[in-house]
């Protein structure tokens, strides 16, 4: 698709409202007038398929000609999607219960199926030594649709195994109880790692890291108000501040105070080996993000993302010279 088209694209499904409200918070931060950020915005979307959320989190306005070509944008990141990751191969990723199966070497936990034709009796079976547990759709992303339930929700389980019944094509899985370290940034969601993989023609290997970090919820994707920051490849040291979605900038969680910078990750080496070895599984998939929990045993495999967020790689906290991703993109392929 060139530019042009995909500009178009994007236009016919704007959320108007939404990009009203981002612009007047860009206004806001940048002390741009109204006139100046939308001339400026629509000069990044042609130049460089940028749209208005990636200009937010970028801060593609504090940025030069030089600095903002090495942005990963939405547009740029759907197409190195489309052209490293064969569609017809997806279904292995997106697929929880078929990613259970495929990876299960380095899923390590107990799970189950659940739809129409699961019995009562296989569900309690599988409940049976379960403190608690989380049911996800069988496809989805960002932590929609994903709940946490505790033994004291399915001591009635017959109300349990109907209630269970009504939420369609799922997966119930076994908790993942995460390294004691990880708890002291945030206890109440497992903080994951993603790792991004890359067979490239150049190269193949791990694109870039980072630790995503809840923030008193059970999940810790950014789109559930989570934060993140970069993890340094070579000493599983967090480098900078953790952000948001929203452009707030975090030294220390805000609910432990554990500092962010210099925190060490766990079994970080272990994690890198496992993501270098799954990545050859399904090389059809050149280009994966792999959520991985990091446990008192080791690293576990949470899921694969066949189509990788630009978001969270590109928070403009994790890169005060303005210098983005990209370049790190170019080491891989060719763009």
């Amino acid at each position: 698709m060139s530019k042009v088209s995909y500009l178009f694209s994007r236009i016919n499904k704007l959320d108007y409202k939404k990009m009203w409200g981002t612009i007047a918070t860009l206004r806001q931060r940048s002390g741009k007038s109204r006139a100046w950020l939308m001339a400026d915005l629509l000069n990044c979307a042609v130049r460089y398929n940028a749209g208005y959320m990636d200009y937010m989190i970028a801060e593609i306005y504090r940025l030069n000609a030089s600095q903002r070509k090495t942005v990963i944008t939405r547009g740029i990141n759907n197409g190195i999607v489309r052209r490293m990751n064969d569609k017809r191969y997806w279904h292995a990723f997106d697929d929880k219960a078929e990613f259970n199966t495929r990876f299960a070497k380095w899923v390590e936990r107990d799970w189950i199926r659940l739809n129409a034709s699961t019995s009562k009796d296989e569900l309690s079976a599988f409940l049976q030594d379960k403190q608690a547990i989380f049911i996800k759709p069988i496809e989805g992303s960002s932590g929609v649709g994903v709940s946490k339930f505790l033994k004291t929700q399915w001591q009635d389980l017959d109300a349990f195994y109907e209630q269970a019944k009504k939420l369609g094509a799922c997966i119930a899985e076994d908790c993942v109880v995460q390294h004691p370290l990880m708890a002291t940034l945030c206890p109440t969601s497992v903080n994951t790692v993603r790792i991004a993989t890359l067979l490239g023609e150049k190269q193949q290997g791990i694109l870039y890291a980072f630790l995503r970090i809840g923030n008193g919820k059970v999940m810790d994707n950014v789109d559930c108000g989570g934060m993140a920051a970069r993890v340094d490849l070579a000493s599983g040291l967090l480098l900078t501040v953790a952000a948001d979605k929203q452009g707030h900038v975090f030294t220390h969680h805000p609910m432990t105070n554990t500092p962010i910078v210099g925190f060490q990750l766990p079994f970080f080496e272990e994690a890198k080996a496992m993501c270098e070895e799954a990545m050859q599984i399904v090389p059809q998939l050149r280009y994966v993000a792999w959520d991985v929990a990091l446990t008192q045993k080791g690293p576990r495999l949470i899921e694969g993302n066949s189509f990788p967020s630009h978001a969270v790689p590109q928070f403009a906290a994790h890169y005060p010279d303005g210098i983005g991703i990209l370049p790190e993109f170019s080491k891989f392929i060719d763009l």
